[in-house]
């Protein structure tokens, strides 16, 4: 049973790896002193919801630059936030673009790089190359010298990037009008992929990856794979930022995304156990913060698009009735009150004896856990609410696509709430063909503004 509710990757030095393996913390964590770990904690917590993230993405002209940075914010090139896009350099400058729920992650569109004098070295420093935890390299064709001269420039200087062919889904269906009868999707993607490779092969690149994207239709081709390549390559304590700014486009979306919260429920539970806590309205063997938990429930459903503006956004960009999306949720409550929790708290105390010495088995856990039933209750609220909403999110998913036949790629839909390592000279996917709507985007301030939840 231990081992359902707790995976192998809840061990105490994954525990500790987001708070700095301090000697005090440790003490703490081994006299089971809640109060002391949570106080520890709260400024940790507070570091998780706002890290900062800046990714940046160039290309050639028509490479679907501005469209991937919509896209990937969860939004249509017509959207009064989006990037202006069209067949012509839309970007004169690096113009950041943030995430509409998780201000601090911010997509830069950087300005073309297919003139033919272009100089990589003045490029970066034109673009503030150290700006961006990686940035993206697009094309709508085939790669050329200057994505290859940019790419070693990025390598030179420690950077990250991922290499994207775009607008495959226009490719493919040139390919199946032109010959109907012998038309192969795979061998058309697989001979893109080749040429892509080979060109930058050619220019000198050590085994180059790249990633084919169609941008309406985001979570086909290699957008998981780009996905994973793109969270793999960020340090831990970004990669949770990442995940949640994701759209859900995909359920292998969803399933990274509510890997990253699980691993995070603890943290939530000692703080809101340790910190402020108030005996539980109805509930008084359990004292904890109900306001940081209903922040913590709310948090999930902004991150699996589960709250009533992502709902409706979702209906708008499906075509789906908003009542028929809304049916597909086991909760159809779309807002979340203290009234709420404290109801699911009543609900997970009744077996929370039990559950408290599961608790005891875990690394670092089991001291908290001895210290009473509210941990445990809290903690077990948090799960099992989380994976009410992962389930919902799927379900979601197949309510607004039906007549996608793989559940697994979901076309565009509404955006969503991000191992070390990587590839350097791995790339990624992206791009998408190009529309002509012409939306100026938020170049607002960058300091400050909302953070990631990691609850």
């Amino acid at each position: 049973m231990a081992s359902e509710a707790f995976p192998s990757g809840l061990s105490q030095s994954k525990m500790l790896e987001l708070l700095g393996d301090t000697r005090a913390l440790k003490e703490a964590f081994e006299a089971g002193d809640l109060p002391a770990v949570a106080a520890m904690l709260q400024s940790t917590l507070h570091s998780l919801e706002n890290v900062r993230l800046d990714i940046g993405v160039t290309g050639g002209t028509g490479s679907g630059k501005s469209t991937f940075v919509n896209a990937i914010r969860g939004l249509g090139d017509e959207d009064p936030t989006s990037a202006c896009t069209g067949v012509v350099e839309m970007t004169m400058a690096p113009t950041p673009y943030l995430h509409p729920k998780y201000p601090n992650v911010i997509i830069w569109d950087l300005p073309g790089i297919g003139a033919p004098a272009f100089q990589a070295d003045k490029y970066v420093q034109r673009v503030l190359l150290d700006r961006y935890d990686f940035l993206l390299l697009l094309t709508s064709e085939s790669f050329t010298a200057n994505h290859a001269r940019l790419a070693r420039e990025i390598l030179q200087q420690g950077k990250r990037f991922y290499c994207v062919r775009s607008k495959v889904d226009v490719d493919i269906a040139a390919s199946r009008s032109r010959r109907p009868s012998s038309f192969s999707e795979e061998r058309v993607l697989s001979q893109i992929r080749d040429d892509c490779v080979q060109r930058l092969e050619a220019e000198g690149l050590k085994d180059p990856k790249v990633f084919l994207l169609s941008m309406f239709e985001l979570g086909k081709y290699d957008f998981d794979l780009l996905e994973e390549a793109m969270v793999r390559g960020l340090e831990s304590h970004k990669r949770h930022a990442f995940l949640m700014a994701l759209p859900n486009v995909s359920k292998p979306t969803l399933e990274r995304k509510a890997a990253s919260l699980r691993k995070h429920i603890w943290l939530v539970a000692t703080v809101a156990c340790g910190a402020n806590p108030s005996p539980v309205p109805g509930v008084p063997e359990v004292a904890c913060d109900l306001f940081l938990l209903t922040h913590s429930l709310e948090g999930y459903r902004h991150s699996l698009g589960l709250d009533q503006h992502s709902l409706i956004r979702l209906a708008g960009h499906t075509g789906q009735p908003l009542h028929k999306i809304l049916e597909a949720l086991h909760d159809p409550k779309t807002k979340v009150t203290e009234a709420l929790v404290a109801e699911r708290l009543g609900q997970a105390s009744g077996d929370a004896s039990a559950f408290s010495q599961e608790l005891l088995n875990v690394p670092i856990l089991g001291p908290l856990a001895a210290c009473g039933l509210s941990f445990a209750t809290v903690y077990r609220m948090l799960r099992t609410s989380l994976d009410m909403a992962v389930r919902d999110a799927e379900n979601v998913l197949l309510q607004a696509f039906p007549d996608n036949p793989d559940p697994d790629c979901k076309l565009l839909g509404e955006p969503d709430q991000g191992p070390q390592g990587g590839d350097l000279s791995g790339t990624g996917a992206g791009g998408g063909q190009t529309r002509s709507a012409g939306s100026t985007g938020t170049t607002a301030a960058l300091e400050g503004g909302g953070g990631i939840r990691v609850w």
